[in-house]
């Protein structure tokens, strides 16, 4: 598995899973001292490694760990995609400097099922646990995290999607788009969008959340022009390959609840406290 990062990512992220738990388990009130003595860690220790992973410290990251952070970001930063789209909003911004690309496959190659399809893949290292990535020549066609199921369960996973392709172990060609794609590097990264093309206006108006900020379901649906098929959007949205770089988790429900997430939601949860901290920081 490649590594992106000087420090190693999955070692941050496991340290921020089991703070989760903890938070969980005990509630936000629990002390910076009694998370590192849970975690075998000096406080001094603990607070290097979130400051070093996220930017802030580990009490201001607490808050966004919490479950009730799905119902504060979206009162405070819910996201009308009507608007972000004019104005610009998504894309880049404060949180990473992207600069995505993307094409859709045609639907009749879609109908093919990956048949002629080269896709190449590799294991690198996440901010948000082991990544499995997928690419073609045109760009990342996947993007799957395995810190909530087996490597070999994410790998079937994502290959079901496009099970008459060719697949071929490539982690050296992908690794410049990884690295771009997980803020180590300032490059253009294009993805390759390989889905039915109900899914794939889905995961165009997904692309139009600002980093930092959350929509809802039915505003997608809004956005999209089928304001009743909410049900149809939150199954796309759950479909989406490339996951963090289309931000599938960046959708919740009205009600405030997180909704699902294809990976886990520890994950998810993960995401958008990592992107609420260094929006912030």
């Amino acid at each position: 598995m490649q590594n992106l990062a000087e420090d190693s990512q999955g070692y941050h992220f496991n340290v921020m899973r089991r703070a989760l738990d903890i938070i969980d388990g005990r509630g936000p009130s629990v002390s910076l001292d009694e998370l590192a003595s849970e975690m075998n860690m000096s406080p001094a220790h603990f607070q290097r490694v979130f400051s070093r992973w996220v930017g802030v410290s580990p009490k201001r990251y607490q808050q966004y760990l919490t479950l009730g952070h799905a119902k504060a970001l979206l009162s405070e930063r819910f996201t009308t995609l009507e608007t972000a789209h004019a104005s610009g909003l998504s894309g880049g911004g404060r949180l990473h400097d992207l600069f995505l690309r993307w094409e859709a496959m045609s639907p009749g190659d879609f109908a093919r099922r990956g048949d002629g399809l080269t896709i190449f893949w590799g294991w690198f290292e996440s901010p948000f646990g082991p990544a499995l990535v997928m690419g073609t020549d045109k760009g990342l066609c996947g993007i799957g995290f395995a810190s909530e199921c087996t490597e070999n369960e994410a790998m079937e996973d994502l290959r079901s999607r496009w099970p008459n392709a060719t697949y071929q172990e490539a982690p050296d060609r992908l690794a410049p788009w990884v690295r771009g794609a997980f803020g180590q590097a300032k490059c253009d990264v294009p993805l390759f969008m390989i889905g039915a093309p109900f899914q794939i206006k889905v995961w165009e108006a997904l692309m139009q959340i600002p980093s930092g900020h959350v929509t809802t379901y039915s505003e997608i649906a809004e956005f999209i022009g089928h304001p009743k098929a909410v049900r149809a959007v939150g199954t796309a949205v759950g479909r989406n390959p490339i996951s963090y770089l289309i931000p599938c988790h960046r959708a919740m429900r009205k009600s405030g609840g997180l909704g699902g997430y294809h990976w886990g939601l520890p994950v998810k949860r993960s995401i958008l406290a990592w992107e609420s901290a260094r929006a912030e920081a």
